[in-house]
């Protein structure tokens, strides 16, 4: 007889892990199983970032972002520490380079601040900056110096370690194709076999929406695919950079701008810019996908989206093909930066969840459905706050069991 699992997760990055491994670490008896497309963990989004611990100075006081994003840098240090994944505490500078982005960046201090962000320092001038970036340029600026970097990809790698470990399973090449339910469970049709589960937790990233629909929760957002690319600074530039170097963001979008990032395997990159992707796993300017780009094309929410910022969408689709006006976005932040002194390097592609009124979704959003969770947007600082997401996420599954055995009904699309 097929066996029955507890829960079933989709999606095995490193959120679909961290809730794999904060369910066992709850009920160890719990009758685990991950389900991945990809023939290895964190294949996509945790594989592709940049490996920056955030400390949690961009969010809104009081959003999840804010509150798990703080909670959960704490945590993956403590995680990192303890397994022996590397790691450096490198700090960051955000640098304001005209005035009119100062009352921005006082916001972000300020935010920061009430986000209980530890250590911020408001370099009042460009010499204070110049103190912990001496190449950088900035009228002024905000030092973060608790912003640490590590690889995602060795803490997702050793999060399925620690799931088989205590008998959960991570099933690898099984892309799950459909969703039926019944009366108790549902039942998930997958390229490597059929699967049962009582409780399903979708954390399936860029195809977060399409599981969560074959489950046949109602969304209103659809994820919409942006793709960052990087350069790679050449090494005899790399003593220009000391840690981490940010620009001022803009307040409207939900991206960082280009800036310089310290890999912790060694060499800086710099980047990224931010542009529709026309496939949800495309990481080149080539890549294409019909169903994708249909997908983000015909969807309203996207015209609306694209007719309120159509003038940043082409400054960023032209940085994307000019190496030259990507150069000149880096120089206001490292003005010794030349065009040869940066060279192509990867790239990443963001799942971001878009509503039907052309809003870019803003904080973390986790829908309930029939016996399931969907964790629906998790972009940056996703990463950063996996661990700490995990515990939402299993508090609100274990929340929906007890419900289910009172014999309550669970509405579906009610956000946590």
């Amino acid at each position: 007889m097929q066996e029955t699992f507890d829960i079933a997760i989709v999606g095995a990055g490193i959120v679909g892990l961290a809730v794999g491994r904060e369910l066992l670490h709850r009920n160890p008896d719990c009758r685990l199983l991950i389900l991945e497309k990809e023939g290895q963990v964190a294949a996509h989004q945790t594989g592709h970032n940049s490996g920056v611990i955030h400390s949690g100075i961009y969010y809104k006081p009081g959003s999840l972002k804010a509150r798990l994003c703080v909670h959960g840098a704490a945590a993956m240090l403590e995680f990192v520490r303890a397994h022996g994944i590397p790691y450096e505490q490198c700090g960051k500078v955000v640098v304001a380079t005209q005035p009119e982005e100062i009352p921005r960046l006082q916001e972000l201090y300020e935010r920061g601040t009430a986000n209980g962000v530890p250590g911020l320092r408001w370099l009042a001038d460009a010499g204070a900056v110049r103190e912990i970036e001496p190449h950088a340029a900035g009228l002024c600026g905000l030092h973060v110096p608790t912003t640490a970097i590590t690889d995602f990809k060795m803490v997702a790698e050793q999060l399925a370690r620690l799931i088989t470990a205590a008998g959960g399973m991570v099933r690898l090449n099984a892309a799950v194709a459909s969703i039926t339910h019944t009366a108790e469970e549902l039942i998930l049709k997958t390229l490597s076999g059929e699967f049962r589960t009582k409780y399903l937790v979708n954390c399936a990233g860029l195809h977060s929406d399409r599981v969560a629909r074959m489950t046949g929760a109602d969304l209103n957002v659809r994820i919409v695919p942006f793709r960052g690319e990087y350069y790679e600074i050449a090494p005899e530039k790399h003593h220009l950079v000391r840690g981490l170097i940010y620009p001022v963001p803009d307040p409207r979008f939900p991206f960082l701008g280009v800036h310089f990032t310290r890999r912790i395997h060694g060499g800086i990159e710099a980047g990224p810019n931010a542009v529709l992707a026309l496939k949800r796993e495309g990481y080149t300017r080539t890549s294409f996908s019909l169903q994708d780009s249909f997908a983000s094309l015909s969807y309203g929410g996207f015209w609306k989206m694209a007719a309120r910022y159509w003038a940043n969408g082409m400054g960023e689709l032209y940085r994307s093909w000019s190496k030259s006006a990507f150069t000149a976005a880096l120089r206001k932040l490292l003005p010794e930066l030349s065009q040869e002194d940066i060279h192509p390097a990867g790239a990443g592609v963001r799942a971001q969840a878009l509503d039907k009124n052309g809003k870019l979704v803003d904080d973390f959003l986790f829908v309930h459905g029939s016996r399931a969770i969907h964790v629906c947007n998790v972009p940056s600082p996703a990463a950063t706050a996996s661990l700490k997401i995990a515990e939402v996420v299993v508090d609100a599954i274990s929340d929906m069991m007890v419900t289910n055995k009172r014999g309550s009904h669970v509405a579906d699309r009610s956000p946590i």
